[in-house]
């Protein structure tokens, strides 16, 4: 049996996709049975612009796991009582502030490693 090749310029293995958390793994289908959502739930998220599927060459939407992980956010707001559009706000909302903070964080490590130079 001969090895895969495993050359940078043959792109990235299998073992590399299915660790990455961006790389569009679930059809519509698979990832609505995962979050116990209807496809049309999915297609909401799409149209609100919150995610953004890939699609394939045939055009069907495929998923990655950070999608899906903003996906499950969604639905856990939406049944406490949030409307759809109030729920993708609040994920948005939550995502630049976790930005921010992780700004925030950086620079203040860049700022103590100046003052320990000083």
């Amino acid at each position: 049996m001969q090895q895969p090749n495993n050359h940078p310029a043959d792109g990235p293995s299998a073992s590399d996709k299915l660790d990455d958390d961006d790389y569009p793994a679930y059809s519509m289908g698979r990832a609505a049975e995962i979050l116990g959502v209807t496809q049309s739930f999915l297609r909401g998220l799409d149209a609100a612009r919150l995610l953004t599927p890939q699609r394939s060459a045939g055009g069907h939407r495929r998923y990655s796991r950070y999608q899906l992980r903003i996906a499950g956010r969604v639905r856990e707001l939406v049944d406490a009582g949030n409307p759809l559009e109030a729920a993708c706000r609040i994920v948005i909302l939550e995502d630049q502030l976790a930005e921010a903070q992780r700004l925030n964080t950086d620079l203040q490590h860049s700022l103590d490693q100046r003052t320990d130079r000083d």
